[in-house]
């Protein structure tokens, strides 16, 4: 029996782990700051250069999501790269200045990986959501976390948007992930959550360090959840006011199927609204309490598996003939 060759990919020089892109979603504001504190190279593990960033500093200050605009929308080329004036909202200044720092998106000079750490209110364990659903570096890591925490829930989320450029902090890296983790109150910090996410970014900082010092990584199988859709939550004809809230029969089971008929919502006056979709399909980001000003009462979701390649770090060498290669092209 053949066994393919491992696919040589770059090492990973500069990573970068932001938190408080969001400033009331307290886990990464803490842990960036602890680890700006602590930080420091394992012992087993070929260290990379890791930056730690507070996204949004002035969000952070007043325990608010965001000042003038949602930042984690801002990180388009347009609005990277577009005219800006004297009134340009908070969030817009902030992402050139974290783009300067971590990007150029789109250039060779961009960080190699950004880890951007987010919660949800929402019931979804840990989760990795990603704007590619062929990124091996995202998916190795996933699959390496999985291993290394067998008790917490975990799904890969890819956010297929054809035709439309992602507009996250993660994507100004080469390669580059939200690491979302729930059920946690906007404003407060949960231990057990905390926890989780130091966790998963010590063993991301860790499979980074063995990729760098030239592990080989098996290849295999992924799960992962594909964005389908976004559901918004029934309103009066006209005005923001919504007329129901989740069905207590759907509510806290992200990613349990949901299937033709299944109660959806129950409106104040207690009638039961079922679920009229043509296929079954998996919620996520139920009831997320950001998400009610988006119009968005949760996401659904298909799942298949993707089979990701071994992989294994090119030496200086042949990085070298690759962008030699990729300069002649």
């Amino acid at each position: 029996m053949q066994v393919d060759e491992p696919l040589l990919l770059p090492r990973l020089s500069r990573v970068a782990v932001c938190g408080g892109t969001h400033g009331n979603e307290l886990s990464g504001v803490y842990l960036v700051q602890e680890m700006m504190k602590t930080q420091k190279g394992g012992e087993d593990r070929e260290p990379a250069s890791v930056s730690m960033l507070l996204s949004n500093p002035r969000a952070m200050q007043h325990c608010r999501r965001y000042v003038d605009i949602d930042l984690n929308r801002c990180f388009t080329h347009a609005t990277l790269n577009g005219p800006i004036s004297e009134r340009a909202p908070y969030e817009i200044i902030r992402a050139r200045e974290l783009n300067a720092m971590l990007g150029p998106k789109g250039s060779r000079a961009a960080v190699d990986l950004v880890c951007d750490l987010h919660n949800t209110t929402a019931n979804m364990g840990l989760c990795f959501i990603a704007y590619s659903d062929c990124d091996w570096i995202c998916l190795h890591i996933f699959k390496y976390l999985q291993k290394q925490m067998p008790n917490m829930p975990m799904r890969f989320i890819h956010f297929d948007i054809p035709n439309k450029e992602s507009y996250s902090l993660d994507s100004i890296g080469k390669h580059g992930f939200a690491m979302e983790i729930g059920p946690q109150p906007h404003g407060c910090v949960k231990s057990n959550i905390y926890t989780a996410m130091k966790e998963g970014v010590q063993h991301m900082l860790d499979w980074a360090g063995y990729f760098n010092s030239g592990c080989v990584f098996e290849g295999g199988s992924v799960e992962v959840f594909t964005l389908v859709k976004n559901i918004d939550y029934p309103r009066e004809g006209g005005t923001h006011n919504i007329t129901a809230t989740i069905h207590p029969y759907l509510q806290d089971r992200d990613f349990c199927l949901l299937h033709p008929g299944d109660p959806l919502f129950q409106t104040f006056s207690g009638e039961t609204l079922l679920y009229k979709g043509k296929e079954p399909l998996y919620p996520f980001f139920i009831n997320e309490c950001a998400y009610y000003e988006k119009g968005i009462a949760l996401s659904l979701a298909r799942k298949k598996t993707v089979t990701i390649p071994s992989i294994w770090v090119q030496t200086e060498k042949e990085e070298e003939q690759s962008f030699t290669s990729e300069e002649e092209e």
